[in-house]
């Protein structure tokens, strides 16, 4: 089956701004919508060569030089992708990207264009020594309005192209707020973590507010990513959207305790435990979400045998996660303190 690609000219360096989010670099082929932020971000860090390298062998100007001429007015360009097509022809992937930009120039006149890019990946398996990666064939951007957010401006379809597959945005969202937040801090974002480690797990949830006049129910979901653990804990991340399309990361209530001991040394016989305030974690530490309670506990060994501890149990009610219990378990003698029970039915 053939492709029906955009029957456009190529964009040519002088009437296509340039197109990138910040000075942050990225060089991502992993697919064909990484691949164009890629190649305008590096436009806008002047790294006119890695740019025209994002293109097959139908260059999308006369020559290089004229390419890298073609943006020396551009000081920064912002961009939005949507939808994304995919269709296999003779032995290659075509996929085309709808795509609008907010370019700024160096007097700081602002323009806006959307349209559409073909990437093109000739069968990996089949290729040979000389290897071409995933590039851009063809594409064509035309002014657009203006006014409101840039993702307004992305179309809704590629000219002659199949339809989209359908996405989660705001999942795509969560995802990336994980990744911005805890690159730093979880295993399963380093270098060497697994595939798909750092995918989340979805929970739906529906409630009806009981704060409402007509009680109208109300779906959000719960999305649990897993950090990482060391030798016998492992620590989760959530983050829950609300019913008007939002999302926030969870913050989990837990009581500060002032704990004091006979033996302050050893710390084996428990002189007094006593709940000072309360503080919150963005973090849960050997957590899961028990769909038929509604409600997600944790268990913290603070000794790999587990006979030191705190645990808790948060219940989802009306839209939010409500510190229900909470023990702890200061000393190895097996006998875990209750120091929060409000534990009743949703």
């Amino acid at each position: 089956m053939k492709i029906a690609v955009l029957a456009l000219a190529f964009l040519s360096a002088t009437s296509l701004p340039g197109l990138a989010a910040d000075d942050t670099y990225i060089d991502d082929r992993s697919n064909a919508a990484a691949l164009v932020r890629s190649l305008y971000n590096a436009v806008s860090r002047k790294e006119y060569g890695r740019a025209w390298s994002y293109f097959g062998d139908q260059k999308p100007a006369k020559t290089f030089d004229k390419f890298a001429e073609g943006y020396d007015d551009t000081e920064r360009v912002d961009v939005a992708t949507g939808g994304v097509s995919e269709e296999g022809a003779a032995g290659s992937t075509f996929y085309q990207v709808a795509v609008a930009i907010q370019a700024t120039n160096k007097n700081g006149d602002v323009s806006v264009f959307a349209g559409c890019y073909t990437a093109r990946l000739a069968n990996p398996q089949i290729q040979g020594e000389t290897f071409q990666p995933l590039h851009l064939e063809k594409g064509t951007l035309k002014p657009a309005s203006s006014d409101g957010p840039l993702i307004d401006a992305v179309p809704t379809s590629c000219e002659g192209g199949p339809p989209f597959a359908a996405t989660d945005a705001v999942r795509d969202q969560i995802i990336a707020a994980f990744k911005a937040t805890y690159a730093n801090e979880c295993q399963t974002l380093g270098p060497d973590a697994e595939p798909g480690s750092a995918d989340p797990q979805l929970y739906v949830l529906k409630y009806h507010d009981s704060y409402a006049v007509n009680g109208e129910e109300h779906e959000v979901r719960l999305y649990q990513f897993y950090c990482g653990s060391g030798a016998y804990n492992s620590n989760e991340v959530y983050y829950l959207t609300d019913y008007i399309g939002g999302f926030r990361q969870l913050q989990f209530a837990e009581p500060e305790m002032d704990i004091r001991y006979e033996d302050p040394d050893e710390q084996t016989k428990l002189k007094s435990m006593t709940v000072i305030g309360y503080t919150t974690s963005g973090q849960l530490v050997n957590s899961e979400f028990n769909e038929d309670e509604r409600a997600l506990t944790s268990f913290n060994k603070w000794r790999g045998i587990g006979d030191e501890s705190s645990s808790g149990k948060w219940v989802f009610r009306n839209g939010d996660f409500t510190l229900v219990h909470y023990e702890v378990d200061p000393t190895p003698d097996g006998d875990p303190q209750v120091v929060v029970d409000l534990d009743t039915a949703p």
